[in-house]
C-alpha cells in the first residue's frame, strides 16, 4: 500500500464503486497511520484526506484546499518510480503539488517529514491558468 496506488483503466467512478479507498485505510501501513496522527484533524491548520480517488489514481493524503499531494512510499516501491513519474506529472498538470516520502522518513525523521508539510502548505501556490492582460484586476483611478 502506501503508494497512490494506480488503477489505470479504471476510473474514479469504478474506485468508488469497489471502495478501494475505504479498503486502503482499513489496511494502512505502520508509516501511513503514524503520519495520519499528524494530519488528520486539521492539525496543521488545514483538511487532509487520506486514500482519496483522483482519476485513475488513490491518493494517499490531500489536502484539496492548498492543492498538495503527500504520498508515502515503502522499500518494495523502487520498482515504480516511472509510474510515480507519470502520476506526479498528471497531477501537476491539473495543479496540484506532490511531496513524496520513504515510510522509513517517517519513522526516522518525523519532524523533518511534518516540517516540510508545513513549509509546503505554508508556500503560496500560482494559479495555473493566470488571468490575461486584459482581464483580472483592474486599477480604479480616483
Amino acid at each position: 500500500m502506501g503508494m497512490g496506488h494506480g488503477m489505470h483503466g479504471q476510473g474514479n467512478n469504478w474506485i468508488r464503486a469497489q471502495r478501494i479507498s475505504q479498503e486502503l485505510r482499513n489496511t494502512a501501513t505502520d508509516a501511513e497511520r503514524q503520519l495520519w496522527q499528524y494530519l488528520r484533524g486539521q492539525h496543521l491548520g488545514v483538511k487532509f484526506r487520506r486514500q482519496h480517488p483522483f482519476n485513475n489514481f488513490v491518493l494517499d493524503f490531500l489536502c484539496l484546499e492548498k492543492k498538495l499531494v503527500v504520498e508515502l512510499d515503502g522499500g518494495q516501491h523502487s520498482e515504480a518510480t516511472s509510474k510515480d513519474e507519470i502520476r506526479t506529472r498528471e497531477l501537476a498538470a491539473s495543479g496540484f503539488r506532490v511531496l513524496r516520502f520513504w515510510n522509513i522518513q517517517v519513522f526516522h525523521e518525523t519532524e523533518a517529514v511534518i516540517e516540510t508539510i508545513m513549509a509546503a502548505l505554508a508556500e503560496t501556490h500560482p494559479h495555473p491558468c493566470p488571468p490575461l492582460e486584459e482581464e483580472g484586476v483592474k486599477e480604479v483611478l480616483p
